[in-house]
């Protein structure tokens, strides 16, 4: 859908440069500028195809409207409910990405190893052999492109927002073309999954008020009832809890505003199963 819906504004970008029209500042495709679309002065097919491209753009966005609602119901549903909030630990995985992974993977006990995954994956190394001699390769791309896809972008992500996976990639980088290291770093995050996954542990690496931001994001997602009657505050301090993570965190800050979350002992008074976790 998304990549349909890229399609469209392709179109309707291509549409201003052949007619040198001058677009408005500000979200080209926003709701306030369907109007300005609409009264462009074009030749009557452009004017048509203009037209159809915007209901078509209107009818994709209300599609997909309708898929984000439906991953955020199956995020809390089981079994995704239990490993989504494990997920979103990882720098780059948000809930659409943290769901394709779990969607590819199934059930991680299939894995014995992480070394199973990777290879499930295609991000380990092929081997060619020749004789008595034998050379590594470049990966294996033998596997789950969705999977391998949703990997590569959240290693871009981890190495422009997480100081230790930065660090690392500025270290590969030194002896490694770029796209040689972020592979490697893929390679690794799914590595980190597999320990995630399988030992039901929080990210060694985990930065308490990313994992916080994230956890809001997705409670913005969710209706009332999906939250378990919980408000937006309560719900990123719950699932800090299971984590195990941000004790000492009492507030963060997302889209420029201060906001708090709701203290430890709350919570456990809702949930005093979560005790031994505090």
């Amino acid at each position: 859908m998304v990549k349909q819906r890229t399609a469209v504004k392709n179109r309707l970008h291509s549409v201003l440069h052949r007619h040198h029209v001058n677009p408005p500042t500000g979200d080209l495709f926003a709701d306030h500028n369907r109007d300005w679309w609409l009264a462009l002065d074009l030749p009557p097919t452009e004017r048509l195809r203009t037209h159809q491209d915007i209901a078509t753009l209107d009818h994709i966005e209300h599609l997909l409207a309708d898929l984000d609602a439906e991953l955020a119901r199956l995020s809390t549903q089981p079994p995704w409910n239990e490993f989504v909030p494990l997920l979103i630990q990882i720098p780059g995985l948000a809930l659409l990405s943290a769901m394709t992974v779990l969607a590819a993977i199934g059930d991680i006990s299939r894995f014995p190893t992480d070394k199973q995954l990777v290879g499930y994956a295609g991000l380990g190394a092929g081997v060619r052999h020749s004789g008595k001699s034998h050379h590594d390769g470049h990966i294996s791309k033998q596997g789950r492109r969705d999977l391998r896809r949703v990997l590569i972008e959240a290693a871009w992500s981890a190495v422009n927002t997480h100081p230790y996976w930065k660090s690392q990639f500025a270290r590969l980088c030194r002896h490694k073309p770029q796209g040689v290291a972020i592979v490697a770093i893929a390679r690794k995050l799914l590595v980190a999954i597999w320990h995630i996954l399988s030992e039901r542990v929080a990210d060694c690496h985990a930065e308490p008020a990313m994992v916080a931001c994230k956890l809001l994001r997705w409670s913005w997602q969710l209706t009332d009832e999906q939250r378990g009657g919980l408000t937006s505050r309560q719900f990123v301090r719950y699932g800090l809890l299971r984590l195990q993570l941000g004790h000492d965190l009492k507030d963060l800050t997302y889209g420029g505003k201060p906001r708090g979350l709701a203290p430890v002992d709350e919570i456990l008074a809702l949930f005093p199963e979560l005790a031994p976790l505090a």
